[in-house]
Protein backbone atom coordinates (compact mmCIF):
# COMPACT_ATOMS: atom_id res chain seq x y z
CA UNK A 1 0.00 0.00 0.00
CA UNK A 2 1.39 3.31 -0.62
CA UNK A 3 2.85 5.66 2.04
CA UNK A 4 1.71 3.15 4.37
CA UNK A 5 3.12 0.84 7.76
CA UNK A 6 2.52 -2.29 6.60
CA UNK A 7 1.99 -4.00 9.63
CA UNK A 8 0.46 -1.45 11.41
CA UNK A 9 -1.98 -1.02 8.81
CA UNK A 10 -2.94 -5.16 9.14
CA UNK A 11 -3.14 -5.03 13.09
CA UNK A 12 -5.95 -2.13 12.76
CA UNK A 13 -6.94 -1.55 9.09
CA UNK A 14 -9.21 1.41 7.71
CA UNK A 15 -11.70 -0.27 5.17
CA UNK A 16 -14.28 2.41 3.76
CA UNK A 17 -17.52 0.38 1.56
CA UNK A 18 -18.89 3.96 0.51
CA UNK A 19 -19.02 7.56 0.40
CA UNK A 20 -21.19 10.03 0.16
CA UNK A 21 -20.75 13.97 0.05
CA UNK A 22 -18.67 14.97 3.08
CA UNK A 23 -18.57 11.17 4.55
CA UNK A 24 -16.95 7.90 4.00
CA UNK A 25 -19.26 4.79 5.76
CA UNK A 26 -16.22 2.12 7.19
CA UNK A 27 -16.82 -1.44 6.91
CA UNK A 28 -18.32 -1.36 10.69
CA UNK A 29 -20.75 1.30 9.55
CA UNK A 30 -19.18 4.13 11.06
CA UNK A 31 -19.91 7.60 9.42
CA UNK A 32 -16.42 9.53 8.95
CA UNK A 33 -16.28 12.86 7.85
CA UNK A 34 -13.43 13.84 4.89
CA UNK A 35 -11.07 16.44 5.67
CA UNK A 36 -8.91 15.91 3.05
CA UNK A 37 -11.01 15.44 -0.23
CA UNK A 38 -9.47 11.57 -0.46
CA UNK A 39 -6.63 12.70 -0.88
CA UNK A 40 -6.65 16.51 -2.02
CA UNK A 41 -8.70 15.07 -5.13
CA UNK A 42 -12.40 14.85 -4.44
CA UNK A 43 -13.03 18.79 -4.65
CA UNK A 44 -17.06 18.37 -5.27
CA UNK A 45 -17.56 15.69 -2.81
CA UNK A 46 -18.16 11.85 -3.11
CA UNK A 47 -20.27 9.93 -5.63
CA UNK A 48 -21.75 13.37 -7.40
CA UNK A 49 -24.49 12.02 -9.52
CA UNK A 50 -24.01 13.45 -12.74
CA UNK A 51 -19.92 12.45 -12.90
CA UNK A 52 -21.28 8.58 -11.62
CA UNK A 53 -23.67 8.43 -14.59
CA UNK A 54 -21.33 9.93 -16.91
CA UNK A 55 -18.62 7.45 -16.33
CA UNK A 56 -21.53 4.75 -16.62
CA UNK A 57 -22.69 5.81 -19.72
CA UNK A 58 -19.25 6.71 -21.49
CA UNK A 59 -18.47 2.91 -20.46
CA UNK A 60 -21.54 1.60 -22.26
CA UNK A 61 -20.66 3.78 -25.50
CA UNK A 62 -16.72 2.88 -25.76
CA UNK A 63 -14.86 2.01 -22.95
CA UNK A 64 -11.39 1.91 -24.84
CA UNK A 65 -9.64 3.62 -27.75
CA UNK A 66 -6.15 4.05 -28.18
CA UNK A 67 -4.44 8.03 -28.10
CA UNK A 68 -1.54 6.53 -30.83
CA UNK A 69 -2.53 7.62 -33.83
CA UNK A 70 -6.54 7.63 -32.94
CA UNK A 71 -8.66 9.45 -30.35
CA UNK A 72 -12.09 9.95 -29.45
CA UNK A 73 -14.71 13.17 -29.35
CA UNK A 74 -14.95 13.73 -25.74
CA UNK A 75 -11.03 14.11 -25.53
CA UNK A 76 -10.51 17.22 -27.94
CA UNK A 77 -13.74 18.41 -26.27
CA UNK A 78 -12.11 17.60 -22.95
CA UNK A 79 -9.26 19.55 -24.16
CA UNK A 80 -10.90 22.54 -25.21
CA UNK A 81 -12.29 23.44 -21.89
CA UNK A 82 -9.07 22.85 -20.28
CA UNK A 83 -7.92 25.38 -22.56
CA UNK A 84 -10.70 27.86 -22.19
CA UNK A 85 -10.40 27.22 -18.07
CA UNK A 86 -6.39 27.95 -17.83
CA UNK A 87 -4.52 31.09 -17.94
CA UNK A 88 -5.04 33.00 -21.51
CA UNK A 89 -1.52 31.67 -23.29
CA UNK A 90 -2.36 28.16 -21.80
CA UNK A 91 -3.64 26.46 -25.10
CA UNK A 92 -2.36 22.93 -25.57
CA UNK A 93 -2.98 20.17 -23.44
CA UNK A 94 -1.13 16.57 -23.25
CA UNK A 95 -2.98 14.16 -21.08
CA UNK A 96 -1.50 11.69 -18.38
CA UNK A 97 -2.91 9.05 -16.09
CA UNK A 98 -1.60 10.98 -12.69
CA UNK A 99 -0.18 14.26 -11.31
CA UNK A 100 2.97 11.94 -10.87
CA UNK A 101 3.20 11.67 -15.15
CA UNK A 102 1.99 15.26 -15.68
CA UNK A 103 5.25 16.27 -14.14
CA UNK A 104 7.11 13.64 -15.60
CA UNK A 105 5.76 14.88 -19.28
CA UNK A 106 6.32 18.30 -18.17
CA UNK A 107 9.73 18.24 -17.68
CA UNK A 108 10.57 16.26 -20.86
CA UNK A 109 8.69 18.82 -22.56
CA UNK A 110 10.64 21.70 -21.23
CA UNK A 111 13.73 20.14 -22.44
CA UNK A 112 12.26 19.05 -25.41
CA UNK A 113 11.45 22.72 -26.19
CA UNK A 114 14.72 23.88 -25.66
CA UNK A 115 16.09 21.75 -28.12
CA UNK A 116 14.10 22.27 -30.61
CA UNK A 117 14.82 25.59 -31.18
CA UNK A 118 18.68 24.95 -30.88
CA UNK A 119 19.67 25.12 -27.22
CA UNK A 120 20.25 21.58 -26.32
CA UNK A 121 22.18 22.39 -23.35
CA UNK A 122 19.41 23.63 -21.11
CA UNK A 123 19.15 20.31 -19.58
CA UNK A 124 19.04 21.29 -15.74
CA UNK A 125 16.08 21.71 -13.38
CA UNK A 126 15.43 24.15 -10.32
CA UNK A 127 13.09 23.25 -7.71
CA UNK A 128 12.87 23.69 -4.29
CA UNK A 129 13.03 22.21 -0.43
CA UNK A 130 10.09 20.81 0.85
CA UNK A 131 8.39 20.24 -3.00
CA UNK A 132 6.10 17.15 -3.92
CA UNK A 133 6.16 16.59 -7.72
CA UNK A 134 5.27 13.26 -7.31
CA UNK A 135 6.98 9.52 -7.47
CA UNK A 136 8.29 9.37 -10.89
CA UNK A 137 11.70 9.76 -11.81
CA UNK A 138 11.90 12.83 -13.06
CA UNK A 139 9.55 14.24 -10.30
CA UNK A 140 11.32 12.53 -7.29
CA UNK A 141 14.11 14.14 -8.83
CA UNK A 142 13.24 17.72 -8.47
CA UNK A 143 10.72 17.11 -5.26
CA UNK A 144 12.21 18.35 -1.79
CA UNK A 145 11.14 15.89 0.65
CA UNK A 146 13.81 14.10 2.21
CA UNK A 147 11.74 11.10 3.51
CA UNK A 148 10.71 10.42 -0.31
CA UNK A 149 13.78 10.69 -1.47
CA UNK A 150 16.35 9.28 1.00
CA UNK A 151 16.01 5.39 0.06
CA UNK A 152 16.20 5.58 -3.72
CA UNK A 153 18.91 8.19 -4.95
CA UNK A 154 21.02 8.71 -7.08
CA UNK A 155 18.38 10.73 -9.00
CA UNK A 156 18.94 13.18 -11.89
CA UNK A 157 21.89 15.11 -11.46
CA UNK A 158 21.23 18.00 -13.19
CA UNK A 159 18.78 19.49 -10.30
CA UNK A 160 19.28 22.46 -7.80
CA UNK A 161 16.76 22.87 -4.74
CA UNK A 162 16.48 26.56 -3.58
CA UNK A 163 14.88 26.93 0.06
CA UNK A 164 11.40 27.07 0.71
CA UNK A 165 10.14 30.97 0.63
CA UNK A 166 8.67 30.79 4.38
CA UNK A 167 10.66 31.87 7.60
CA UNK A 168 8.02 31.11 10.73
CA UNK A 169 10.32 34.09 12.29
CA UNK A 170 8.32 37.14 10.67
CA UNK A 171 5.49 34.40 8.81
CA UNK A 172 3.78 32.00 11.23
CA UNK A 173 0.60 31.63 11.54
CA UNK A 174 -0.21 33.09 8.20
CA UNK A 175 -3.68 33.98 6.90
CA UNK A 176 -3.31 34.15 2.83
CA UNK A 177 -0.24 35.08 1.38
CA UNK A 178 3.11 35.65 3.71
CA UNK A 179 3.79 39.51 3.67
CA UNK A 180 7.46 38.77 3.53
CA UNK A 181 9.19 36.66 1.73
CA UNK A 182 9.78 37.96 -1.95
CA UNK A 183 13.58 38.36 -1.18
CA UNK A 184 13.86 34.12 -1.28
CA UNK A 185 14.27 34.93 -5.16
CA UNK A 186 17.64 36.38 -4.31
CA UNK A 187 18.50 33.05 -3.90
CA UNK A 188 18.09 32.22 -7.54
CA UNK A 189 19.34 35.07 -8.86
CA UNK A 190 22.90 34.20 -6.65
CA UNK A 191 22.85 30.46 -7.96
CA UNK A 192 22.46 31.77 -11.46
CA UNK A 193 25.23 34.62 -11.56
CA UNK A 194 27.45 32.09 -9.36
CA UNK A 195 26.94 28.24 -9.82
CA UNK A 196 24.69 27.68 -12.96
CA UNK A 197 24.94 29.49 -16.12
CA UNK A 198 21.68 30.48 -16.84
CA UNK A 199 22.26 28.93 -20.64
CA UNK A 200 22.20 25.54 -18.92
CA UNK A 201 18.87 25.61 -17.02
CA UNK A 202 15.32 24.45 -18.61
CA UNK A 203 13.18 25.32 -16.18
CA UNK A 204 12.03 25.98 -12.89
CA UNK A 205 9.24 23.77 -11.36
CA UNK A 206 7.34 25.16 -8.29
CA UNK A 207 4.05 24.29 -6.50
CA UNK A 208 2.05 27.94 -6.34
CA UNK A 209 1.33 26.66 -3.15
CA UNK A 210 3.49 23.70 -1.68
CA UNK A 211 1.39 21.15 -0.47
CA UNK A 212 2.35 17.80 1.13
CA UNK A 213 5.44 19.62 1.67
CA UNK A 214 2.95 21.29 4.67
CA UNK A 215 0.56 23.80 2.73
CA UNK A 216 3.15 26.76 2.76
CA UNK A 217 1.49 29.54 0.76
CA UNK A 218 4.21 31.74 -1.89
CA UNK A 219 5.08 35.26 0.13
CA UNK A 220 3.16 38.49 -1.57
CA UNK A 221 5.76 39.02 -4.32
CA UNK A 222 7.55 36.32 -5.01
CA UNK A 223 6.10 34.40 -7.77
CA UNK A 224 5.80 37.63 -9.51
CA UNK A 225 9.76 37.79 -9.19
CA UNK A 226 10.44 34.19 -9.83
CA UNK A 227 8.36 35.09 -13.37
CA UNK A 228 10.89 38.03 -14.07
CA UNK A 229 13.98 35.89 -13.32
CA UNK A 230 12.84 33.36 -15.73
CA UNK A 231 11.92 35.64 -18.50
CA UNK A 232 15.07 37.76 -18.09
CA UNK A 233 17.24 34.64 -18.80
CA UNK A 234 15.02 32.32 -21.07
CA UNK A 235 13.97 29.94 -18.31
CA UNK A 236 10.70 28.28 -18.58
CA UNK A 237 8.57 28.49 -15.54
CA UNK A 238 6.52 25.05 -14.67
CA UNK A 239 3.02 25.25 -11.83
CA UNK A 240 2.57 22.00 -10.41
CA UNK A 241 -0.82 23.27 -9.68
CA UNK A 242 -2.19 18.71 -9.25
CA UNK A 243 -3.61 19.88 -5.65
CA UNK A 244 -4.25 24.02 -6.49
CA UNK A 245 -5.95 23.22 -9.89
CA UNK A 246 -9.60 22.66 -9.93
CA UNK A 247 -10.55 25.70 -7.32
CA UNK A 248 -9.10 24.62 -4.04
CA UNK A 249 -7.77 28.70 -3.66
CA UNK A 250 -10.93 29.88 -5.00
CA UNK A 251 -9.65 30.26 -9.03
CA UNK A 252 -9.88 27.62 -11.41
CA UNK A 253 -6.06 27.62 -10.94
CA UNK A 254 -4.02 29.59 -8.72
CA UNK A 255 -2.14 31.01 -11.26
CA UNK A 256 -5.14 33.30 -11.67
CA UNK A 257 -5.86 33.64 -8.17
CA UNK A 258 -2.30 34.69 -7.82
CA UNK A 259 -1.78 36.66 -10.91
CA UNK A 260 1.21 35.30 -12.96
CA UNK A 261 1.33 32.35 -15.65
CA UNK A 262 3.19 29.97 -15.72
CA UNK A 263 5.00 28.74 -19.42
CA UNK A 264 3.93 25.06 -18.46
CA UNK A 265 1.02 23.83 -15.87
CA UNK A 266 0.40 20.38 -14.27
CA UNK A 267 -2.94 19.32 -13.06
CA UNK A 268 -4.82 15.76 -12.30
CA UNK A 269 -6.60 15.13 -9.13
CA UNK A 270 -9.52 17.45 -8.98
CA UNK A 271 -9.80 17.42 -12.62
CA UNK A 272 -12.01 14.17 -12.66
CA UNK A 273 -13.42 14.70 -8.79
CA UNK A 274 -10.92 11.63 -8.01
CA UNK A 275 -13.46 9.32 -9.77
CA UNK A 276 -11.17 7.97 -12.81
CA UNK A 277 -7.46 8.53 -12.28
CA UNK A 278 -6.51 10.92 -14.98
CA UNK A 279 -3.82 14.29 -15.36
CA UNK A 280 -2.82 16.79 -18.07
CA UNK A 281 0.19 18.79 -18.89
CA UNK A 282 -0.77 22.16 -20.02
CA UNK A 283 1.74 23.98 -22.30
CA UNK A 284 1.81 27.59 -23.92
CA UNK A 285 1.29 28.50 -27.31
CA UNK A 286 5.39 29.67 -27.48
CA UNK A 287 6.15 25.68 -26.10
CA UNK A 288 4.08 24.24 -28.61
CA UNK A 289 4.90 26.29 -31.10
CA UNK A 290 8.65 24.92 -31.32
CA UNK A 291 7.87 21.30 -31.78
CA UNK A 292 5.93 22.13 -34.33
CA UNK A 293 8.49 22.84 -37.45
CA UNK A 294 9.17 19.17 -38.00
CA UNK A 295 7.87 17.59 -41.48
CA UNK A 296 4.38 17.10 -40.65
CA UNK A 297 4.49 13.24 -41.11
CA UNK A 298 6.71 13.40 -38.32
CA UNK A 299 6.20 12.59 -34.15
CA UNK A 300 6.40 16.01 -33.04
CA UNK A 301 6.72 14.52 -28.86
CA UNK A 302 7.39 10.58 -28.79
CA UNK A 303 6.14 10.20 -25.68
CA UNK A 304 2.45 9.13 -24.04
CA UNK A 305 0.74 6.29 -22.54
CA UNK A 306 -1.34 3.54 -23.04
CA UNK A 307 -4.08 5.04 -21.13
CA UNK A 308 -4.04 8.79 -22.16
CA UNK A 309 -6.99 10.54 -22.33
CA UNK A 310 -8.90 7.60 -21.35
CA UNK A 311 -12.92 7.57 -22.74
CA UNK A 312 -13.61 7.37 -18.55
CA UNK A 313 -11.68 9.74 -17.55
CA UNK A 314 -12.85 12.17 -20.35
CA UNK A 315 -16.13 11.49 -19.38
CA UNK A 316 -15.86 12.13 -15.50
CA UNK A 317 -13.46 15.08 -16.12
CA UNK A 318 -15.90 16.75 -18.64
CA UNK A 319 -18.87 15.93 -16.18
CA UNK A 320 -16.87 17.31 -13.26
CA UNK A 321 -16.57 20.65 -14.69
CA UNK A 322 -19.72 21.01 -15.35
CA UNK A 323 -20.53 20.10 -11.58
CA UNK A 324 -18.34 22.73 -10.57
CA UNK A 325 -19.99 25.20 -12.59
CA UNK A 326 -23.13 24.28 -11.94
CA UNK A 327 -22.88 24.03 -8.56
CA UNK A 328 -20.93 27.38 -8.59
CA UNK A 329 -17.96 25.04 -6.48
CA UNK A 330 -15.13 27.82 -7.12
CA UNK A 331 -17.11 30.61 -6.06
CA UNK A 332 -18.51 28.70 -2.71
CA UNK A 333 -14.72 28.23 -2.09
CA UNK A 334 -14.38 32.34 -1.66
CA UNK A 335 -16.70 32.45 0.44
CA UNK A 336 -15.99 29.74 2.88
CA UNK A 337 -12.27 30.65 3.11
CA UNK A 338 -13.22 33.43 5.37
CA UNK A 339 -14.84 30.64 7.65
CA UNK A 340 -12.13 28.21 7.02
CA UNK A 341 -9.27 30.20 7.77
CA UNK A 342 -10.97 31.33 11.17
CA UNK A 343 -11.33 28.41 12.56
CA UNK A 344 -8.04 26.95 12.16
CA UNK A 345 -6.53 29.89 14.05
CA UNK A 346 -8.69 29.47 17.07
CA UNK A 347 -6.04 26.50 17.38
CA UNK A 348 -3.32 29.37 17.98
CA UNK A 349 -2.43 28.57 21.57
CA UNK A 350 -3.78 25.02 21.66
CA UNK A 351 -1.65 22.58 23.06
CA UNK A 352 1.26 21.26 21.48
CA UNK A 353 0.20 24.03 18.30
CA UNK A 354 3.48 25.88 16.81
CA UNK A 355 2.42 27.20 13.75
CA UNK A 356 -0.91 26.76 11.11
CA UNK A 357 -0.85 28.28 7.84
CA UNK A 358 -4.42 28.80 5.74
CA UNK A 359 -5.23 29.74 2.54
CA UNK A 360 -8.45 28.69 -0.14
CA UNK A 361 -9.55 25.61 1.56
CA UNK A 362 -6.45 24.48 2.65
CA UNK A 363 -4.59 24.29 5.74
CA UNK A 364 -1.47 23.29 7.16
CA UNK A 365 -0.94 22.83 11.23
CA UNK A 366 2.36 22.13 12.92
CA UNK A 367 2.80 20.44 16.22
CA UNK A 368 5.84 20.40 18.17
CA UNK A 369 7.21 17.02 18.04
CA UNK A 370 8.13 14.68 21.16
CA UNK A 371 11.57 14.35 22.12
CA UNK A 372 12.91 12.00 20.37
CA UNK A 373 10.00 10.79 18.78
CA UNK A 374 9.21 12.93 15.68
CA UNK A 375 6.28 11.86 14.43
CA UNK A 376 4.19 10.17 17.07
CA UNK A 377 2.17 12.51 18.52
CA UNK A 378 0.84 13.97 14.94
CA UNK A 379 0.35 9.55 14.31
CA UNK A 380 -1.41 9.52 18.05
CA UNK A 381 -3.81 12.26 17.30
CA UNK A 382 -5.01 11.47 13.61
CA UNK A 383 -5.79 8.47 14.98
CA UNK A 384 -7.96 9.71 17.73
CA UNK A 385 -9.66 11.95 15.11
CA UNK A 386 -10.63 8.65 13.03
CA UNK A 387 -11.91 7.06 16.45
CA UNK A 388 -14.00 10.34 16.40
CA UNK A 389 -15.05 10.14 12.78
CA UNK A 390 -12.67 13.01 11.36
CA UNK A 391 -10.38 11.68 8.95
CA UNK A 392 -7.42 14.12 8.88
CA UNK A 393 -3.93 13.44 6.97
CA UNK A 394 -0.76 14.00 8.78
CA UNK A 395 2.96 13.86 7.49
CA UNK A 396 5.57 13.75 10.71
CA UNK A 397 3.66 16.06 13.19
CA UNK A 398 2.19 18.30 10.52
CA UNK A 399 -1.50 18.19 9.54
CA UNK A 400 -2.79 18.69 6.39
CA UNK A 401 -6.24 19.40 5.78
CA UNK A 402 -8.00 20.21 2.34
CA UNK A 403 -12.38 19.26 2.38
CA UNK A 404 -14.30 18.71 -0.28
CA UNK A 405 -15.52 22.29 -1.43
CA UNK A 406 -19.02 20.93 -0.45
CA UNK A 407 -18.01 21.27 3.59
CA UNK A 408 -20.57 23.05 5.57
CA UNK A 409 -20.23 26.08 8.85
CA UNK A 410 -21.11 23.48 10.95
CA UNK A 411 -18.54 20.95 9.48
CA UNK A 412 -15.68 23.05 9.52
CA UNK A 413 -16.98 23.58 13.04
CA UNK A 414 -16.66 19.90 14.22
CA UNK A 415 -13.57 19.25 12.23
CA UNK A 416 -11.51 21.57 14.45
CA UNK A 417 -13.36 21.72 17.88
CA UNK A 418 -12.31 17.79 17.26
CA UNK A 419 -8.83 18.87 16.65
CA UNK A 420 -8.90 21.17 20.26
CA UNK A 421 -10.29 18.68 22.36
CA UNK A 422 -7.88 15.60 21.23
CA UNK A 423 -5.10 18.29 21.77
CA UNK A 424 -5.89 19.06 25.01
CA UNK A 425 -5.77 15.34 25.74
CA UNK A 426 -2.51 14.38 24.36
CA UNK A 427 0.62 14.19 25.55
Amino acid sequence: MPFTPQRAFQAKPRIFTSAQGMYYRTQDGREVLDSIAGLWCVNAGHAQPAIVKAIQAQAERLDFVSSFSMSHPPAFELASRLAALAPGPLNHVFFSNSGSEAVDTALKIARGYHRARGEGGRTRFISRAKAYHGMGWGGLSVSGLARHRRDFGPFLPEVAHLSLPYDPKVSAFSQGLPDSGAHFVDELVALLATTHDPSTIAAVIVEPVTGSGGVYPPPKGYLERLRAVCDQHGILLIFDEVITGFGRVGAPFAAQAFNVTPDIMTCAKGMTNGAVPMGATIVSDTVYDAFMTKPADQIELPHGYTYSAHPLACAAALATLDVYREQALFERVGKMAGVWAKAAHKLRGARHVVDIRTIGLLAGIDLSPRPGAAGARGTEVNQACFDQGVLVRTAGDTFMLSPPFLISEEEIDRLFSTLAAILDKTA
